[in-house]
């Protein structure tokens, strides 16, 4: 049965969901915000690397766009292509938000212990790799 990770997951969420909303993000939002500031990439791309389908990347980045945070841009090579972009403001939330993701995920290593946390590493990483092999 999925409950124990389904249930796992919805608690670590919460804990870095708390933590972030000092700087006004949730987890999902941090993810979009960290990946985008590494390089613009198009839309679909970016859902991959997050592990995402495009349609709810692009629903998720509505807010983002609309708070001044990210920007779709053109791409140089193909105009029709849209980037995801970070802006400054963005930049600013990003740097106000990764010391409170630090803080909650040390928290979680410290509840779990490193061995726990290494173990749970690796079986989903298995788990993920058997799950995307085609």
């Amino acid at each position: 049965t999925c409950f124990p990770l389904c249930k796992l997951s919805h608690i670590v969420t919460q804990r870095y969901d708390r933590e972030l909303a000092a700087a006004g993000v949730n987890l999902n939002q941090y993810s979009i915000l960290r990946r985008a500031a590494r390089t613009p990439q198009p839309v679909g791309a970016l859902a991959r690397e997050i592990g995402m389908d495009r349609t709810t990347l692009s629903r998720d980045l509505k807010p983002l766009i609309a708070a001044g945070w990210i920007e779709l841009a053109s791409s140089e090579e193909d105009a029709r292509a849209k980037l995801v972009r970070i802006r400054p403001a963005g930049k600013r939330v990003l740097e106000r938000a990764q010391p409170l993701w630090r803080k909650a995920q040390d928290d979680i290593d410290a509840r779990l212990g490193s061995a726990a946390v290494n173990a749970l590493h690796t079986q989903l990483d298995r788990a993920m790799a058997r799950m995307e092999a085609q």
